[in-house]
């Protein structure tokens, strides 16, 4: 027996509903009651159904970069690189801002189907299972780039190895003769934030160095929090020789709280960042730092996205990336007290 072929027909037949409602749901309109739309979207994620978008295996067309916050050099490195892979693929990017790392907001997918995107990019933030089956009902691929928690089952995602990063910025510290290390992270919650944190320990633990809980700080990846950050380490009864910034936007503000205590990087305090940012080459001293290849990551995922839109599977779904440490003149041999 021949299977019936999904239609939206098909859909709106099972659902109960008109066949206007269901291209609706799928193309993102408003005026569709929540228990309705929820009814479709089960039966276009339980049937599979695929949009017709009339490209065949051509290239996509429109490409959703869906960020948390784009307040920083970190976003524009990640918009460079999926620009340049979607150029090569004759498609476009659309940016979007969520302002919070809680993840896009009840509407948002549908804005995303209104605006008919071939898929989406979502950088830095976290996607709930309801939000992926909608994507899924309305076959909008998606890709996750440095995601906030663990990425779901079966969702690409493509990062960096952010633990090997962490390990190698400490062990540099520790080789050049450092033993007080402070460390600033991300939030608490966010999972490269932790990744570098689980690195910076192992490696003190390695070296049979003892972990301070007092050295260790969580804020965010911007300049005020490692500014922040610096001054309470500094602050210390014992403060460290040393402070491994999670971001190079953290470690510019920590230049900044060593400068108005007085202190001289790195003659009086050595500093490692990461991401590598432009700005870190010409900060003065230029700083040492962890590369993360954000365009090669962005670029990436904006060909997992295509390949997905075009009917393939990306091989391997999880990506890391391989980190390196960029050894400048932000870190010395401490001082001997």
């Amino acid at each position: 027996m021949q299977k019936r072929r999904v239609t939206i027909a098909l859909i709106a037949e099972e659902a109960g509903v008109s066949i206007p409602t269901v291209s609706k749901v799928i193309n993102g309109r408003p005026e569709v009651a929540p228990e309705t739309r929820q009814r479709v979207e089960r039966l276009l994620h339980k049937h599979g159904y695929q949009r017709r978008t009339g490209q065949g295996d051509g290239p996509v067309g429109l490409i959703d970069l869906v960020f948390a916050e784009i307040e920083s050099p970190w976003a524009m490195e990640l918009i460079r690189g999926a620009e340049q892979a979607a150029h090569e693929a004759d498609a476009s990017v659309v940016i979007s801002v969520l302002h919070t790392h809680a993840g896009p907001g009840r509407d948002w997918v549908d804005r995303i189907a209104a605006r008919r995107t071939d898929g989406v990019i979502i950088i830095g933030s976290r996607l709930s299972a309801r939000q992926s089956g909608q994507l899924t009902a309305r076959s909008i691929p998606f890709v996750t780039v440095d995601p906030e928690g663990e990425p779901a089952p079966g969702v690409p995602s493509v990062g960096a190895t952010n633990w090997n990063g962490g390990l190698a910025a400490t062990r540099h510290l520790i080789e050049l003769g450092h033993r007080r290390i402070g460390m600033i992270g991300g939030p608490a919650d966010m999972l490269c934030s932790r990744a570098r944190i689980d690195g910076y320990k192992a490696a003190l633990e390695t070296a049979g160095i003892p972990i301070d809980p007092e050295l260790i700080r969580y804020g965010d990846f911007l300049v005020n929090s490692g500014h922040d950050h610096g001054h309470a380490l500094l602050d210390l009864d014992d403060p460290p020789t040393a402070i491994f910034a999670g971001s190079d936007l953290q470690a510019f503000g920590v230049f900044e709280a060593a400068r108005q205590r007085g202190l001289r990087v790195p003659d009086d305090l050595s500093v490692v960042g990461f991401d590598d940012l432009p700005l870190a080459r010409s900060a003065w001293p230029p700083l040492t730092t962890v590369r993360q290849p954000l365009q090669e990551m962005a670029a990436l995922a904006t060909r997992m996205v295509l390949t997905i839109g075009r009917g393939g599977k990306p091989e391997p779904s999880r990506v890391e990336l391989a980190t390196d440490l960029m050894i400048r003149e932000s870190t010395a041999p401490p001082r001997q007290r």
